[in-house]
């Protein structure tokens, strides 16, 4: 049986290698390629519906596709613990399934899954990512995700150091942890776990160098996980086998 997807946001980077891999599936067709300035309505009747759209405009998108009786592959940042509650009470009661991956990169799922299990060895812990200009949220999907994993691995060993957190210049916290987000030219994606600990530091890497490269292997594993989902998954972590157990970040 083919399964019929709607891609929201086509039009971008993201969009667009979402749609071209759609296209390139056994059991996927490409019914809808939404942009700004696409209805609403252009989502109904397809079985998967893809948001990859902006913060601003992803619930709307969510709620129309749940509402019309669609799964949702959710690739768009801005998504935070509060929102994603709301959104499993949401599901409660329904044979509907979301999936929402801050990041489709294999090599970052990895990177930030290692950062859970370091968390728990150090009391101190700072995040560094940086995305090119034109991104506009921050901090970034990735880091909001690595931060709340982390505190959930470390519960048992409370927030994390973070002196003279009032000033601006140490970033936003997220879970205790303080985030710094950077936004140039030429970047585009990196995020730095620092943990620091007596007499010595660790940091933990990742970067993105080509994007269509990156992030074709997680789509591929996203898409029939989402097509066959029922509630709510987050984290491209939860549908591979990593060979460690993970928290749930609530």
């Amino acid at each position: 049986m083919t399964t019929t997807v709607a891609v929201a946001g086509a039009r971008g980077k993201l969009g667009s290698l979402v749609a071209r891999i759609v296209d390139d599936l056994d059991g996927f067709e490409l019914v809808a390629s939404l942009d700004s300035s696409s209805p609403l309505s252009d989502l109904d009747g397809a079985d998967l519906v893809v948001d990859v759209t902006a913060p601003a405009v992803s619930p709307l998108i969510v709620e129309h596709a749940i509402a019309g009786g669609s799964n949702v592959l959710v690739g768009t940042s801005g998504w935070s613990a509060r929102r994603l509650a709301d959104l499993r009470s949401r599901l409660s009661g329904t044979d509907r399934g979301i999936v929402v991956v801050p990041n489709f990169s294999l090599g970052s799922v990895v990177a930030t899954s290692l950062a859970a299990v370091a968390s728990r060895f150090f009391d101190s812990i700072e995040i560094v990512e940086a995305h090119r200009s034109s991104k506009v949220d921050s901090p970034s999907g990735t880091a909001v995700r690595t931060a709340e994993l982390m505190a959930a691995a470390r519960s048992a060993n409370g927030p994390v150091e973070a002196p003279h957190i009032d000033q601006r210049a140490r970033g936003q916290q997220v879970s205790s942890i303080p985030i710094h987000s950077m936004r140039l030219r030429g970047v585009i994606a990196r995020q730095d776990v620092v943990f620091g600990g007596d007499g010595e530091a660790l940091t933990i890497t990742h970067e993105t160098i080509e994007p269509g490269e990156a992030y074709d292997a997680g789509i591929r594993l996203a898409l029939p996980a989402a097509r066959d989902a029922r509630g709510l998954v987050v984290g491209l972590e939860r549908l591979i086998d990593l060979g460690i157990a993970l928290p749930e970040a609530e």
